[in-house]
């Protein structure tokens, strides 16, 4: 039997680290399963807005279940939830069920536009700096 070496250990290790990390990287992410999920409606840029026929908070819990935010916070009937690239608005949908915005964070986030939400969604905030679940109507 051959002795392992260092080199030989890191040669067998190469394959299976190279096959976990494509594996990470392909992952589809919040913005990959809202496509798979819901009815595109309209793009504007790299903003692009879907359907759904559940209402606000069961489409959230669907899309959290899927992948946690970062942030997430409640407010006037809408939902929004950050991740690392993508800001997700949920909001009530004309004749029921909801509509799901999903936008790169360098948009309108970068410059402030949801500031207003407060912790976690200020430009540069960090992405552990509050879960932001409350305010009233959080479908937590």
């Amino acid at each position: 039997m051959a002795a392992v070496t260092p080199f030989s250990a890191r040669v067998r290790l190469a394959p299976m680290l190279l096959l976990v990390f494509v594996a990470t990287a392909c992952g589809g992410g919040v913005r990959d399963y809202i496509a798979d999920t819901y009815a595109l409606q309209n793009t504007a840029g790299e903003a692009k807005t879907y359907t759904s026929t559940d209402p606000v908070g069961t489409t959230v819990s669907n899309i959290v279940a899927e992948e946690e935010p970062a942030a997430r916070k409640a407010d006037g009937g809408s939902e929004y939830l950050r991740y690392d690239d993508d800001i997700v608005t949920v909001s009530a949908g004309p004749g029921g069920g909801s509509l799901v915005r999903v936008e790169d964070i360098d948009g309108r986030y970068r410059s402030g536009g949801f500031a207003y939400l407060g912790p976690g969604f200020n430009p540069g905030s960090p992405a552990g700096g509050a879960s932001g679940s409350g305010g009233s109507g959080s479908a937590k």
